[in-house]
């Protein structure tokens, strides 16, 4: 099902914070287009059903990337993308957006997710995977 922008864009001030829509907004801008340059095919088809439409437009036409970032890389580009941020708030953004995709995503989406991300993405997630 659809997340509403509304209650997507809640969901993401709430989690990391922020005093504005506006902050929210632009942190899960920043993080979706990174993260649509490491998603293909179905997986991100189904990631882009499940979001509103304006964020499901940025994963569907992401930011190019050469190769797929660490996460440690994928933190650091999500700091140089955002005015002002440092990776301790970059890192911060990541974890409000992309625990609320993955809310979004559901758990069997969510593992094919992490099927095609580096190693150490579930905890970018919020979602710690046990071996």
């Amino acid at each position: 099902m659809t997340l509403r922008r509304e209650a997507f864009l809640d969901q993401v001030k709430e989690r990391g914070e922020y005093d504005s829509a506006e902050e929210a907004e632009r942190a899960a801008r920043v993080v979706l287009a990174l993260l649509g340059a490491h998603l293909v095919g179905d997986v991100r088809a189904q990631l882009a059903a499940r979001l509103p439409e304006a964020f499901a437009l940025i994963l569907l036409n992401p930011l190019q990337s050469a190769e797929p970032l660490s996460p440690e890389r994928f933190v650091r580009a999500t700091a140089a993308w955002i005015e002002g941020a440092t990776e301790q708030t970059a890192a911060w953004d990541v974890s409000a957006v992309l625990s609320t995709v993955a809310d979004s995503a559901g758990e069997e989406l969510l593992g094919r997710i992490l099927l095609q991300l580096p190693v150490g993405y579930d905890l970018l997630f919020g979602r710690p995977q046990h071996s």
